[in-house]
């Protein structure tokens, strides 16, 4: 009767060059998970030197009653300059190794992607709002279904549109080794003419 040998347990299977990549991407999800919560707590952690009193939640409820509280707009195109370009910097890193890493298959005709989506205002807008949604997702706050309902719900929709033949990105090369942008021509603002009136005609009528 022969014995295993003490280093081979059985039953263990071989080593892949595809485990190894799935390894890979495990590991680089989880790592720029770990920066993008390292750069937040960072963000956070200034904001509290600049104004120790930022988590007095007595002070906190006591503007909320008096109705002075203001809350910082979520969408990223109501941010000014400053605070636009750290919140991008902010989420690069989940968008390089997570929302394109693990989810983003190849790049094709058919689902075509841009190096300089911040360019893309409706890129920007819609993967920055997918981006919230996962931060209030994941957490464990959420429960065990707050991911699978983040895949349903906004991270699908958002590759659907951004990644279709007539979204954002479909003046872009689709080829990742001969790089091109070109943003879509802006569409023309409303003719004030077809607005409608106080009497309830349009105003060229």
């Amino acid at each position: 009767m022969t014995h295993p040998h003490p280093d081979e347990p059985p039953g263990r299977e071989a080593v892949t060059e595809e485990t190894l990549a799935q390894w890979r991407a495990t590991i680089a999800a989880l790592q720029a998970e770990r920066d993008s919560l390292a750069i937040v707590a960072e963000r956070l952690a200034q904001d509290y030197d600049e104004d120790p009193n930022l988590l007095d939640l007595d002070e906190v409820e006591d503007d909320a009653e008096d109705g002075e509280a203001s809350a910082s707009p979520l969408t990223i195109l109501a941010f000014d300059d400053d605070a636009l370009a750290e919140e991008v910097r902010t989420m690069t890193p989940w968008v390089d190794h997570i929302l394109l890493g693990v989810y983003g298959q190849e790049i094709t005709s058919g689902r075509p992607w841009c190096a300089r989506w911040p360019e893309h205002d409706e890129a920007l807008a819609r993967i920055h709002h997918c981006w919230l949604a996962w931060q209030e997702l994941t957490d464990p706050r959420s429960g065990a279904t707050g991911p699978s309902v983040w895949q349903r719900d906004h991270l699908e929709p958002l590759l659907l549109k951004l990644r279709s033949a007539d979204g954002p990105f479909t003046a872009c090369t689709t080829n990742p080794d001969h790089p091109h942008h070109r943003l879509l021509p802006a569409l023309p603002f409303t003719d004030p003419d077809s607005l409608p009136t106080a009497g309830g005609a349009a105003a060229g009528a």
